[in-house]
């Protein structure tokens, strides 16, 4: 049976706390099984037949917004996908060994060639960007409190919102799934 890692947008942040036992109760109410939850970030790791990512984006999308009353994105990678993202290194070994922060954003959809040049213009001394399929890795050359980018003009430059997880979080969860 396929493994998913469910990514949600807007789980423990402002404001939107939500506890992980209750959040694996409403992925099993979904008939999902092996329903694991990673730190308290809306990190959902789950097994089903279904291969429709899509579709079961929307399904989890619907249940959530019935239950919070609130919208929670979400964004489903596979086992291998999660696994392929963990193990890419945009900006090569040096700069991810400088005690530099590397942060990957999820996104639903390929990012469009016109999203990438409107991102690729808050390149910085700081801040810098790589783009592949539905993944943006964000490079901060100083702490990300300390980057005058953020995650609202990330997601004004691509057009589309996304969730960001720090790059350390997606290694250990493919790790622990793929």
């Amino acid at each position: 049976m396929p493994k998913y890692v469910a990514f949600l947008r807007a789980i423990n942040v402002g404001g939107h706390i939500v506890k992980m036992a209750h959040l694996r109760q409403l992925f099993e109410a979904l008939g999902f099984s092996n329903v694991e939850t990673f730190i308290a970030s809306g990190n959902v790791i789950f097994d089903t037949n279904s291969k429709n990512t899509k579709t079961l984006e929307r399904k989890i999308e619907s249940l959530l917004r019935e239950t919070f009353s609130y919208e929670v994105a979400t964004y489903i990678r596979s086992s291998s996908e999660l696994a392929s993202i963990a193990e890419c290194q945009p900006f090569g070994a040096s700069e991810a060994a400088n005690g530099n922060a590397l942060y990957i954003a999820f996104a639903a959809d390929e990012v469009n060639t016109e999203s990438k040049r409107k991102l690729l213009k808050f390149r910085t001394e700081v801040d810098d960007f790589r783009v592949y399929g539905r993944e943006i890795y964000w490079l901060s050359r100083k702490k990300i409190s300390e980057s005058k980018f953020s995650g609202t003009q990330l997601e004004r430059a691509l057009g589309m919102p996304v969730t960001i997880r720090n790059a350390n979080t997606v290694k250990r969860l493919a790790a622990k799934y793929s």
